[in-house]
């Protein structure tokens, strides 16, 4: 798990300097056509007989638009106008977002601590997307930070659209189903990208090369891998580690700075996720007290 937080906390640097030379669309094309590759190879040792189930086709289709067509649009695009430092201050908005969808779409029941931390994180993801407290329409960055949080809307929308398929696919399975159709609607939007086409140097290539290889494929292999041998909570917790690298990585690699109050929001979110992960804990504790 740390090592994929690393790898996954360091892709924020990675895509602000590949986009410098290669379009947003264009750089997730290249990324995802190469992961495509590799977990289809993957996936036909591992699972020669898996076979995706006709009924499973549109929502498979809706479920790779959203987790890899629109989330890596937005997020390129936002990465490029905004700090890499921002971009993954931002991303820890996505749990609370899913409990949020959560509420809204399956009608779910929320606690006192639950509806403090969904207050506290939008609080938190305002300062953070906001240039110094002030929002200007006219800041790159700003409109940048806009787009990061799209991305991560969308992938909140793609979590719960694996819900139900996760029950009838393996992880790795839906991974590269959504990859390679994700992948192919991405095509098309390359094209309106084409007047910017360049040759680009071996530096842009290897950070795709890095995007893909280990940010796309190796760290889900080691999430997988994870997953299932430590608590649901534990893994939450070392995925709040990857705004902490991004800042810090943007920072000693891109010497970037970050407004202080950008950082309190940033703070504020991881907190509020650790509040509701304690409750949990806590009540599933109970819980097991109770039976016993």
């Amino acid at each position: 798990m740390l090592i994929a937080v690393l790898f996954w906390g360091l892709s924020f640097i990675s895509i602000k300097e590949a986009v410098a030379e290669v379009p947003p669309i264009t750089l997730a094309l290249l990324r995802f056509v190469i992961a495509s590759i590799l977990l289809w190879i993957v996936v036909k040792i591992s699972e020669p007989a898996t076979r995706l189930e006709k009924s499973d086709r549109i929502p498979m289709l809706g479920a790779g638009a959203m987790g890899i067509t629109l989330y890596f649009f937005f997020e390129n695009s936002g990465i490029k106008l905004t700090t890499a430092s921002n971009a993954s201050l931002i991303t820890s908005i996505v749990p609370v977002l899913a409990i949020i969808m959560d509420i809204v779409i399956y009608k779910t029941r929320v606690s006192l601590i639950q509806s403090i931390a969904i207050i506290a994180s939008l609080l938190g993801t305002y300062l953070s997307v906001t240039a110094n407290g002030q929002v200007d329409f006219t800041s790159n960055t700003f409109l940048g930070n806009l787009l990061v949080l799209g991305a991560m809307v969308s992938w909140a929308v793609y979590t719960m659209q694996n819900k139900s398929l996760s029950l009838k696919y393996s992880g790795l399975y839906l991974t590269m189903i959504q990859t390679l159709l994700g992948t192919a609607l991405l095509f098309p939007l390359s094209l309106l990208e084409r007047n910017e086409w360049q040759p680009f140097s071996y530096v842009a290539f290897g950070h795709i090369l890095f995007l893909a290889v280990l940010c796309s494929a190796a760290c889900y292999f080691l999430y997988n891998y994870a997953l299932p041998k430590l608590d649901v909570t534990v893994t939450t917790l070392y995925l709040n580690l990857i705004p902490i690298v991004g800042v810090f990585g943007g920072y000693v690699y891109l010497n970037e700075t970050i407004i202080p109050i950008q950082l309190v929001g940033g703070v504020i979110i991881i907190i509020s996720i650790l509040l509701v992960t304690w409750e949990k804990t806590f009540r599933k504790k109970t819980r097991s007290l109770q039976a016993d």
